[in-house]
């Protein structure tokens, strides 16, 4: 019962014409919400783009001009008359770079550090404005998409290492692990709902009723966003050994090292609590999950065929010594 999928390497599914104009619904409908069509943005007398500059300008000067353009994806033409533009009105001043006299150092002047603080304070009270419509909930959810949709559009990278959080659980972190075992289970093996409700039992025996000593539950949280879930009671027929169990990888964390973070998180509770073994049981077909175990050290003890959740599968059990 454990999922970290084998078919990252997958040919890409084809984009159905439905979900492009999903997407291209959503804009239209975002700029003409935060109003950024109009000339005057924020009414102030600068476009978007001239903005972006101003902004870009603001964070991070002295910066040449190229670095802004690669920022922001701008032709090198087209930017340069943008700050040509801002240096005839006397928002901008350029310096020769002391290193490469090719290049320019941009700096905002005094003016244009007070035109980019109006702007950036009507944006500001501009949004403040569009959340205070939204119920607290609202909002909630609003920056979870937002955060989530960052995300999804980023080129995937190892995780920093204070972005990858691995927590015990807490309220409301039993029903999203059961609820993502059943919906992944059933999407990727297609494993019906029989692996739910056992899912569902095995945590509700753990939430019902555990030793906090011995047994123990983690959340892994990416950015604050709930990713995996595993944890570890003592084994039914034998309390010495530590069963690992419902170790799960959301799809789009994995190939962060996640699955390591986790498992090696109940490695190292089950041998402080005192535990001499570990044991887990899980199923042939998730060969990513079992390359994970392999790589700490768990052997294959035991194999069954048996059928279950809909499907013919070969049980295993593997162990390690925690001594």
């Amino acid at each position: 019962m454990h999922s970290e999928s084998a078919s990252a390497h997958a040919a890409p599914e084809p984009i159905a014409p439905a979900q492009v104009d999903a997407v291209r619904a959503f804009n239209r409908f975002y700029t003409r919400r935060i109003d950024v069509l109009r000339e005057d943005l924020l009414d102030s007398p600068y476009t978007l783009t001239q903005a972006r500059v101003l902004f870009e300008l603001a964070q991070r000067e002295p910066v040449a001009a190229r670095e802004i353009g690669e920022t922001l994806g701008l032709d090198a033409g087209y930017l340069s008359r943008i700050v040509q533009a801002f240096v005839d009105a006397g928002l901008v001043e350029k310096q020769r770079s002391a290193h490469d006299a090719r290049s320019f150092a941009l700096r905002l002047t005094g003016s244009g550090r007070a035109a980019f603080a109006v702007l950036d304070r009507r944006s500001h009270e501009t949004t403040a404005a569009m959340l205070a419509t939204l119920s607290a909930l609202d909002r909630e959810r609003l920056l979870r998409a937002i955060a989530e949709a960052e995300r999804a559009l980023t080129a995937h990278a190892l995780p920093a290492p204070q972005r990858l959080r691995v927590r015990e659980y807490g309220i409301g972190d039993i029903g999203w692990a059961i609820e993502r075992h059943g919906r992944l289970y059933a999407d990727e093996y297609g494993w019906n709902g029989e692996f739910e409700a056992l899912v569902a039992r095995l945590f509700a025996q753990f939430a019902g009723g555990h030793d906090p000593a011995r047994e123990r539950c983690w959340i892994a949280e990416i950015d604050g966003e709930r990713v995996g879930c595993v944890f570890v009671v003592a084994n039914a027929e034998d309390a010495q050994v530590a069963q690992l169990r419902c170790l799960l990888v959301d799809p789009r964390a994995r190939g962060l090292g996640v699955g390591r973070r986790l498992v090696e998180t109940c490695i190292g509770f089950a041998r402080e609590a005192g535990y001499p073994r570990m044991r887990l049981w899980t199923n042939d077909i998730l060969v990513a999950a079992r390359r994970i175990y392999e790589g700490f050290g768990f052997v294959l003890v035991e194999e069954n065929p048996h059928h279950s959740f809909g499907h013919d599968l070969v049980g295993q059990i593997w162990e390690r010594a925690l001594e």
